[in-house]
């Protein structure tokens, strides 16, 4: 049966995701990545893609991400064309990865940046890597090197990060250092490996 030992692992745009799940991974915990999932479907829906959206997002059948994340961003409609188009492969292909872990009987984690958005995976436990607000915007504007506005435009796509903290069954707070953030990993490590004793 899929999903029964999976923990959501979610979080908003940089609220620092991608740290966390490296230092889960290296707990040991095996990391199902919804994102490299959609990647790869994304590519391989390439013809489909051209269709919708024209020729010149496709280059030697891989697709420009950051063409297309520009216009699904400022676009609601065509976001919800591009999800009806990818969301029913990608959760097929999780839920096919899930099982396998399942069979293992062992906690494990799918990481899905929009869970709680989406509200597609019955997954009953979950863990937000949070990060207030004025921090996620100042990293996204650093990282990626959106304008103000442009950062608040994707910030703004989500749930806000203190209502997913709120529904979260564990949190990992990120708005500190990296030495901070490996304390509440292992913490965290601990109360998971105890509710699943």
């Amino acid at each position: 049966m899929a999903f029964k030992y999976a923990i959501a692992l979610t979080g908003s745009i940089a609220t620092g995701k991608s740290s966390v799940v490296s230092i889960l991974a290296s707990y040991g915990f095996h990391i199902i990545d919804a994102d490299k999932i959609a990647h790869q479907i994304l590519d391989e829906q390439h013809e489909a893609i051209t269709e919708l959206f024209g020729k010149a997002l496709v280059k030697e059948g891989k697709v420009d991400r950051k063409a297309l994340g520009a216009i699904v961003f400022s676009e609601s409609s065509k976001r919800k064309i591009l999800e009806d188009l990818l969301h029913p492969l990608i959760y097929h292909e999780i839920e096919r990865l899930s099982s396998e872990q399942d069979a293992l009987g062992k906690p494990y984690f799918i990481d899905i940046p929009l869970f709680f958005e989406n509200e597609r995976y019955p997954i009953e436990k979950s863990l937000v890597v949070y990060t207030p607000e004025e921090q996620q915007l100042e990293r996204l504007m650093y990282r990626d090197g959106h304008s103000d506005e442009e950062a608040l435009n994707r910030i703004n796509t989500q749930i806000p990060v203190e209502e997913k903290r709120k529904r979260a069954t564990y949190v990992i707070d990120n708005s500190g250092t990296l030495t901070q953030l490996e304390k509440e990993c292992e913490r965290v490590k601990e109360e998971i490996l105890n509710d699943s004793n």
